[in-house]
């Protein structure tokens, strides 16, 4: 185990007494007989590193185990409540809820955010989603608020196995699934033609983080080195 990681381990004991803050890094770090400058090289902006390595690492377990089971049977919306569900079980609830308040504070709210819609890209990627339009941004949207709020009710879960939790995942997966359905009647009615056919054309210039657009001058292909 690297130095890093060892840090963060030693971190784990100390925040459901100290929170996400300096002085469990601290602590960690004096654990880990290490100074405050070599926590700090590890960890440059202190509790906020520290809540969003803990929460990466989670997202690693996730997609691991997305990765081992076989879920090639199973129906799409089972395969997402199954990533939600993934992510759930390899964290702690008292480090996330202690992580829910930290994050919750205006300084650190961006870095909250930012971690949630990765967890949600990660869950929609690892199980082969390929979209790069609107769509891209649809599906990461909706399920955030979907995790949001299953995250909320499983803090608060004191049923066996968190069975209520996952009950409670289910409806707002079905809810998803009422959406996506809705969406695509709306997609064959005359109105929404000619709405995509007029106004809602720049909807098709929308384009996910790194995707080259058509429209744009100074593309590259790789089989123009053959030429």
């Amino acid at each position: 185990m690297i130095e890093k990681d060892k840090l963060l381990e030693a971190a784990l004991n100390h925040v459901p007494f100290d929170g996400w803050s300096d002085a469990t890094l601290l602590a960690a770090a004096e654990d880990c007989d290490l100074s405050e400058t070599d926590a700090r090289a590890m960890y440059p902006r202190g509790a906020v590193d520290l809540a969003l390595a803990y929460h990466r690492a989670g997202d690693a377990k996730m997609v691991e185990r997305l990765n081992s089971e076989d879920l090639s049977e199973v129906r799409f919306r089972d395969k997402i409540a199954a990533g939600v569900r993934f992510r759930l079980e390899v964290a702690d609830k008292e480090l996330v809820r202690k992580g829910m308040a930290f994050f919750a504070m205006p300084q650190n709210a961006s870095d909250g955010a930012a971690a949630l819609w990765a967890t949600c890209g990660l869950i929609w990627e690892t199980l082969g989603d390929s979209s790069t339009d609107l769509n891209w941004y649809t599906k990461r949207a909706t399920l955030s608020a979907v995790y949001s709020s299953v995250v909320l009710f499983w803090l608060g879960d004191e049923s066996d196995g968190d069975e209520a939790t996952w009950a409670f995942l289910d409806r707002r997966i079905d809810d998803v699934m009422q959406i996506e359905k809705i969406k695509g009647q709306a997609r064959g009615s005359a109105l929404y033609k000619a709405f995509m056919s007029g106004p809602g054309k720049i909807l098709d210039t929308i384009k996910a983080p790194g995707t080259p657009n058509p429209n744009y001058p100074g593309r590259w292909h790789p089989d123009e080195d053959e030429k």
